[in-house]
């Protein structure tokens, strides 16, 4: 009797609501914003990777074409942009979201991911660090540019205007260039707004670089933004700049660095069915403080990257192109070196090194 009685009483629930009840109609399936997703010539639609160029027209110098890759994913979710190669010889970065284009799989993806692999190709090519060589200008110092400028500032402002502000996230990749002998470390911007910095920090601490820059002095006009992470986070998106790579040379393990960085920011989104694994114990460096050079000569590095030094310890010296010591550059603080510069030319202005002082952030 009992098992009879369960028998007729479930379809009578489903065919008659309660007296009294309303029924409630089913949700209806709500419409995909982005079926498709387009960054300068490259479409990509659901579960597909799509290349293509950000064009750059030509101005008072030569056009430019940026390469561009978006990998939309099968569900739907967050934007994250990622951008390597402002400095074309930071090789390291490049090669790192070269290898992530190949290694993202759209279908098991939630949400889209911009990757501009190398912004700054007149330096790759040319080979000439931190500089474009058609305008002279940083390319990573002009956002958020100016589509009336010289390249580099149309550059920038076609990047802010084509995958910054599509973007949820950004991560802007970095290495050390032929003049720095780097160690791994990250950024983390603080920008005031309490909610985009825990999601901020979150996002650096995904990243999985245990020593942590805090920068509390980016602008904050997004009218003159000038870093590209900064630009982002001008605009209210949580965003960090990483760095990798050292003196332009690429090891595989900086390579698969800034990869499972990206991998582990993504985990952290919840664009990937993985769990994010945030470093534990980073090491957090308030001041970063660079030491330049005063006069033109040949630099002898005395310390390595990654070295602890102290207040006055000595960084290296210069000597004139007969050997004779001009210069000897000294710590200005206690803290860690994180890249010094392990060429023998140097210029008067031009950086020695930087170090990283450890406190709270």
């Amino acid at each position: 009797m009992p098992s009879r009685l369960r028998a007729i009483s479930l379809p009578f629930l489903i065919a008659a609501p309660l007296a009294g009840a309303t029924a409630r109609p089913l949700p209806a399936q709500q419409p995909d914003p982005h079926p498709a997703f387009t960054v300068g010539s490259a479409t990509a639609r659901r579960g597909e990777k799509a290349t293509g160029v950000l064009a750059v027209p030509a101005g008072v110098d030569a056009a430019l074409d940026i390469p561009v890759a978006v990998v939309h994913g099968a569900r739907p979710g967050p934007v994250l942009a990622v951008v390597a190669g402002a400095h074309g010889t930071e090789y390291a970065s490049i090669l790192a979201a070269e290898a992530l284009i190949q290694r993202l799989d759209a279908g098991k993806v939630r949400g889209t991911v911009i990757v501009v692999p190398l912004v700054n190709i007149p330096s790759f090519e040319r080979m000439t660090p931190h500089l474009n060589p058609v305008d002279g200008k940083n390319m990573n110092r002009f956002y958020p540019g100016n589509p009336n400028g010289s390249q580099t500032e149309r550059a920038s402002a076609a990047i802010t205007r084509a995958v910054v502000e599509p973007a949820d996230h950004l991560i802007d990749m970095h290495g050390g260039d032929l003049d720095e002998s780097l160690r791994p470390f990250s950024y983390w911007t603080v920008s005031g707004n309490a909610a985009q910095d825990s999601a901020s920090k979150a996002l650096v601490l995904a990243f999985g670089l245990d020593h942590i820059v805090v920068s509390r002095d980016r602008p904050r006009d997004p009218a003159a933004s000038r870093y590209l992470e900064n630009t982002a986070t001008t605009r209210g998106k949580p965003s960090i700049t990483v760095e990798a790579g050292y003196a332009g040379i690429s090891t595989r393990a900086d390579i698969d660095t800034l990869v499972a960085g990206v991998f582990g920011a993504m985990a952290q989104l919840k664009m990937l069915d993985r769990r994010a694994t945030p470093v534990r114990r980073p090491v957090w460096l308030t001041g970063m403080l660079s030491v330049t050079s005063g006069v033109n000569g040949i630099f002898h590095p005395e310390v390595r990257r990654d070295q602890r030094v102290g207040k006055g310890t000595r960084l290296g010296r210069t000597t004139d192109y007969l050997g004779r010591e001009i210069e000897v550059a000294t710590s200005p603080a206690d803290g860690i070196v994180l890249y010094v510069r392990p060429v023998p030319s140097m210029g008067k202005g031009e950086t020695i090194a930087a170090i990283g002082v450890a406190g709270r952030p």
